[in-house]
């Protein structure tokens, strides 16, 4: 009978720590925010890098190079797998047709196809990129491929 009975193990259930309720609390005066200071004082934060009012190293350090962040696409990937789930033989394969069927979000991402899983349906596969495993896998079940390349 007592091999059923459960309790928590010895630690696992702590009391909160309550700040600022006086000195025999433990936690009272400074409430554990240190003496005197601007991080002691109320409203009193700084920024991330802050360095005391010397010139921060982000600030320091010389910008050069190139980022190709600002003209990065970013794909939507859908595989041959959940396009054969989805869809019956001769449908039109687009991003708004994906989006009604769940197997896309939202429209604002380019669209890629991938490869992974088999087609055995004619279909009609309109997308801005297509891997060349999924390529050859549309076109051996006759299907037709339009892309869109940006």
């Amino acid at each position: 009978m007592s091999d059923f009975l459960l309790s928590a193990p010895y630690g696992a259930n702590k009391k909160k720590h309550i700040v600022g309720r006086g000195t025999s609390s433990g936690m009272g005066t400074t409430a554990g925010f240190g003496n005197k200071g601007q991080q002691s004082r109320s409203g009193g934060k700084v920024y991330i890098g802050f360095e005391g009012g010397q010139m921060p190293l982000f600030r320091r350090i010389a910008h050069r190079g190139f980022s190709n962040y600002p003209f990065k696409k970013e794909y939507a990937v859908v595989n041959l797998r959940d396009i054969e789930f989805k869809y019956v033989n001769g449908e039109t394969v687009d991003k708004k047709s994906l989006i009604k069927k769940g197997l896309l979000k939202r429209s604002q991402n380019l669209l890629k196809i991938l490869g992974d899983g088999n087609l055995f349906k004619k279909l009609i596969v309109k997308a801005d990129k297509i891997s060349a495993s999924a390529k050859n896998k549309i076109e051996k079940a006759n299907g037709t491929i339009n892309v869109t390349d940006k």
